[in-house]
């Protein structure tokens, strides 16, 4: 089946939408549609404030209309939906967004056209919840009037080595025609090739089990961080010193945020829940890793307890460098850095967050708080390197230090510093 025919709109310009918007941009035309008008704007200038796609990528994208306007989605027949599916309060599939792109979408539906998600969900959601949603809102009926596909994203925000286009991608289609076509659509744009699935829910289970995995590594080693502290080995060292064998996996110990390494699990455990089976080991990681800011915190407060300039009742002056999810990315949503401030806090500290690579937009509405700007020289008592940003790679430990008092504790979560810098390290 030719792809020739397809008239593309993107629902949704976030990390996921707009590099996808903007590679299919370069080759066909396409509407990229978001409900934000800011976003709108400073896209249409050539900003991208989530520093994933850069100005003269934009420009490249010469097929690449930007709009918020419903009347601009009528000519399109091929509708990708890259929309956020995050958890709430109580570690639950929050599908409000997805289901909402699902009713607008329903409502421009026509026979014939082709509805893909990219949105990370559990296996079966696309059929058993985004398909009678669509199927209500257009009169119309799913797989005669109407089709589906699945192509999971497998964005890594502020990765520059693995970009879109580098990276397989899996594909899916709700008839084996369907798959076809999908398959060869995406095969325009993605140099790393692709990988057809059998169904959808195959590959819905693909994605989700991707983060999964990663999860539960991460949680091991951050396990294994806990043991060795207490033993006074550096983890550091053992991991290194292990992974001189060809099949030991390089995970690194740290504070597990975002919006998918973080989420995607319990959007797994949450159907399997349904379906009666109560998994250990997926939630045994999750309940380790979403404690890791308490950890760091508890650890930072042991050594200020027993630095010579410790004074019980006077708060501690700490310095948290780096406040968003991961390294050299501004997002600062779903950030484990809220936990640990709010830790240290509690413990009586008075804390400061430095960042100069986050959104101070979102800063104030997760944090309850604003970044500074620089520093001051020799005011903290303790500093805690939390974020592996490579504008911190690129100081020097005399610079760092110089933050601190002469007697300053410096925590170094990811690895910042030579070890033989800091007082102690996850």
């Amino acid at each position: 089946m030719d792809t020739a025919h397809l008239r593309l709109a993107v629902i949704g310009l976030g990390y996921v939408g707009l590099p996808l918007a903007v590679e299919f941009g370069k080759c066909r035309a396409v509407v990229g549609f978001d409900v934000k008008e800011e976003r709108l704007e400073e896209l249409r200038s050539g900003i991208d404030r989530t520093f994933e796609v850069s100005s003269e990528e934009l420009r490249e994208a010469v097929h690449l209309s930007f709009s918020g306007d419903l009347e601009a989605l009528r000519e399109c027949n091929c509708y990708i939906v890259t929309v956020p599916t995050p958890i709430d309060a109580n570690k639950k599939p929050d599908l409000g967004p997805l289901l909402s792109a699902s009713e607008f979408v329903g409502g421009l539906l026509k026979k014939g056209d082709l509805v893909i998600y990219e949105s990370t969900v559990y296996p079966g959601c696309t059929e058993e919840d985004c398909v009678p949603v669509l199927e209500e809102y257009s009169g119309l009926r799913f797989n005669q009037d109407f089709f589906c596909g699945y192509s999971p994203e497998r964005i890594n925000p502020g990765d520059k080595q693995h970009r879109l286009t580098d990276i397989k991608k899996v594909t899916s289609g709700s008839t084996p025609e369907i798959a076809d076509l999908v398959d060869r659509l995406y095969s325009e744009i993605i140099s790393a090739g692709t990988h057809k699935a059998s169904s959808i829910k195959v590959a819905e289970a693909a994605k989700v089990i991707e983060n999964t995995q990663r999860d539960v590594n991460i949680a091991l080693v951050n396990e294994f961080a806990m043991i060795f502290n207490r033993m006074n080995i550096d983890t550091q060292a053992v991991l290194e010193a292990a992974g001189t064998k060809w099949n030991f996996l390089p995970f690194r110990p740290g504070l597990v945020g975002g919006h998918c390494i973080g989420v995607d699990p319990y959007y797994l455990t949450y159907k399997a829940q349904k379906i009666g089976y109560e998994p250990e080991v997926i939630l045994a990681g999750r309940r380790l890793n979403d404690s890791m800011g308490i950890y760091v915190a508890d650890r930072v407060f042991e050594l200020l307890s027993a630095s010579k300039d410790f004074r019980p009742g006077k708060p501690a002056q700490i310095l948290i460098m780096g406040v968003t999810f991961k390294e050299n990315c501004p997002d600062v949503r779903s950030s484990q850095i809220v936990k640990l401030r709010d830790a240290l806090e509690e413990r009586g500290c008075e804390v400061t967050l430095f960042d100069p690579v986050a959104d101070s937009n979102q800063t104030p509405s997760v944090f309850g708080s604003i970044l500074i700007d620089h520093p001051k020289e020799g005011f903290y008592d303790g500093i805690v390197l939390a974020v592996r940003h490579k504008v911190f790679i690129e100081m020097t430990a005399a610079e760092i230090k110089s933050f601190g008092k002469p007697s300053a504790v410096i925590y170094d979560v990811k690895n910042v510093l030579p070890r033989e810098e800091v007082d102690a390290c996850l």
